[in-house]
């Protein structure tokens, strides 16, 4: 996960931290970082989509591998819950019906989005074969504050911070294609509600052991309305966008049903969607003046 804002629920949930700075490959520091630990958030990833097309076995080796080690890791280490974020905008592949529910097929059309299910089913796995509680978040595109603009991945930080250096909007096919965007103080705060989920009972089924929920707004916007907010909020109506071939990797439209994560967890999206551009492009513009990112 490229950034995150204020936490916005269950502050008595986030313990003194103690930061360990390491290769996700290096499982000495993996386990000495897991001791003690009842809670895992798996974010942790190796690359982004684009290089994962170019290449799919070394992000297999570096994402998939990488994360059916540290499930071993945790449950030599006795952890009691993983929380790990998936990709709900490409596990699912080409739609069926709109907005996709958590029993849609799953047939992903990226390299990315395979790995991504790959790690899931171990997840599942590790819960059936020794019973650790899990937790799947399906995640639409995140954003806000703290995202940088240059990793290939976050295309509103991308697209704010080119309006913000004065350069061209670039789109990867007509601008139709349609996504659902999560606001990340609103992904925190359904991570810390999955760390301690209700379904924590005595008499919880083995089988609901590990729980897949979509994470999004379930709203969905094409890439061209995108670019009109951010220009709006921005107040740059009507500049320049060039437009690039598509690519086949992108499917032509995401919105998630959310209407699990809301039974299960109680939870909802609380930010709206111009207050999270303005939110992430005043942020931008900081942090572009100060030179801490670069458009």
């Amino acid at each position: 996960m490229h950034g995150f804002g204020r936490v916005p629920a269950y502050p008595e949930a986030l313990p003194p931290l103690r930061w360990t700075t390491a290769e996700f490959d290096d499982r000495h520091a993996l386990a000495s970082a897991l001791e003690g630990v009842e809670v895992v958030f798996h974010l942790l990833g190796g690359s982004v989509p684009a290089l994962a097309e170019e290449n799919p076995a070394e992000d297999l080796r570096r994402n998939a591998a990488a994360s059916v080690e540290l499930l071993e890791l945790c449950r030599r280490a006795g952890v009691g819950r993983i929380v790990f974020v998936s990709s709900g905008g490409t596990v699912y592949g080409v739609p069926r019906s709109l907005p996709i529910a958590e029993d849609h097929p799953t047939d992903p059309i990226s390299a990315y989005g395979i790995h991504k299910l790959l790690v899931e089913k171990h997840l599942g796995l590790q819960a059936h074969r020794h019973g650790l509680r899990a937790t799947v978040l399906r995640a639409a595109n995140p954003y806000g504050p703290l995202q940088r603009p240059g990793r290939g991945q976050g295309v509103i930080a991308a697209l704010v911070a080119r309006r913000l250096a004065g350069r061209p909007v670039e789109i990867w096919g007509d601008g139709r294609v349609v996504r659902d965007f999560l606001y990340v103080d609103d992904l925190v705060d359904a991570l810390l509600r999955a760390a301690r989920p209700p379904l924590d009972r005595p008499d919880t089924p083995r089988a609901a052991t590990c729980l897949v929920m979509n994470l999004g707004s379930g709203i969905g916007r094409s890439i061209l309305e995108v670019v009109h907010d951010v220009d709006r909020v921005l107040g740059m109506e009507g500049a320049e966008i060039l437009f690039r071939p598509a690519r086949a990797v992108d499917v032509p439209a995401n919105v998630l049903d959310i209407g699990r994560i809301g039974r299960e967890l109680g939870w909802a999206p609380g930010t709206g969607w111009l207050e999270g551009l303005r939110a992430t492009a005043e942020w931008l513009q900081s942090a572009l003046t100060t030179g801490e990112v670069r458009p």
